[in-house]
């Protein structure tokens, strides 16, 4: 069943509304807003890259306000254990029963800062609950509630005592992208302290009705030529000269989702290919794994997409649902 105009409608007055919400706290950042929020409603996740003290903290916490929903910030360090993301079971002598204790994961909206500081097996504890959204404990599976979203952080500069996330993890994060620096006039808002504290977010909307336009989102339409164009732009990937690995099938697919919930966000019940446009280098560059040589010569995995979207065609047409 494919979303109506006025479901449409409302959809983008929400996305505005709680995006408006959101930038109370987070100022200057408009772009970023829209995209941590397209992911919300894909339900996908989403890497930061940036350095500390840019506000990821306040932009999760804001979320989290806005949405009626919980978060928690867990620290990644090296010492951090997969049990103390996911939670354990603890024998209780009085019951004589196994209990279990839920960790930090079990949130609507999960920092996980500086991620690339755990080793890889802590790491990992992260897979299972990012793509199903659930937690296997003791043979237990436990879920983790909707709306559900992890946002993590890595600083792209300090390198030292830190472990590259493996490909199989950047893959699970439906887009990467980059806070950076508020420009001029939001750093003298926010020294002037013009900023409303993330505490004193209203909330907008509910987790409840949250999952409900994530659902409408995946019911936006998606024109057979739009497919044939993500497609094309993921083979293109695979075959360009600097990647020595394209863009897999869940990237793919990734596109797609984020996609619908950009239309849905604009008011339409239908994908253009401006909206594929405009999340492809967000969703797909950290997909990629460039060959030695390119990255030597400076060739960065942004630059590949961005050719990549020069030289295949968009579709010039589009047929009626």
């Amino acid at each position: 069943m494919t979303i109506s105009t006025e479901q449409a409608t409302w959809f983008q007055q929400t996305f505005a509304q709680l995006a408006d919400n959101v930038e109370r706290a987070v100022l200057g950042k408009r772009h970023i807003v829209e995209l941590v929020l397209t992911a919300m409603l894909s339900e996908g996740h989403v890497l930061i890259e940036d350095v500390p003290g840019t506000g990821k903290t306040s932009l999760a916490r804001a979320f989290a306000q806005s949405v009626q929903g919980t978060t928690t910030r867990i620290q990644f360090t090296p010492d951090l254990l997969p049990g103390d993301i996911t939670g354990i079971t603890v024998y209780d002598q009085k019951t004589g029963a196994f209990e279990f204790h839920a960790g930090p994961v079990f949130a609507n909206i999960v920092l996980a800062d500086e991620i690339n500081r755990a080793s890889p097996k802590t790491q990992a504890a992260l897979l299972e609950v990012m793509e199903e959204g659930r937690v296997t404990i003791d043979g237990v599976s436990r879920t983790v509630g909707k709306p559900f979203l992890v946002l993590a952080t890595q600083n792209p500069v300090e390198q030292a005592g830190t472990y590259r996330l493996p490909e199989a993890q950047l893959d699970r994060f439906l887009l990467r992208t980059s806070l950076g620096y508020p420009d001029h006039a939001a750093t003298v808002r926010i020294l002037d302290q013009a900023a409303v504290a993330t505490g004193e977010l209203a909330p907008v909307i509910t987790p409840g009705a949250l999952a409900g336009m994530a659902e409408l989102a995946a019911s936006v339409y998606v024109d057979a030529l739009v497919l044939d164009y993500i497609a094309r732009l993921v083979d293109a990937t695979r075959s360009a000269d600097e990647v020595r690995l394209g863009v897999s099938i869940r990237g793919a697919l990734a596109l797609t989702r984020a996609s619908r919930a950009t239309a849905a966000a604009h008011g339409r019940t239908y994908v253009t290919p401006d909206d594929v446009k405009r999340l492809a280098v967000a969703v797909l560059a950290h997909r990629l794994i460039l060959h030695p040589e390119a990255e030597f010569d400076g060739v960065t995995q942004e630059a590949v997409i961005g050719q990549v979207l020069l030289d295949v065609e968009p579709p010039t047409r589009r047929e009626e649902s």
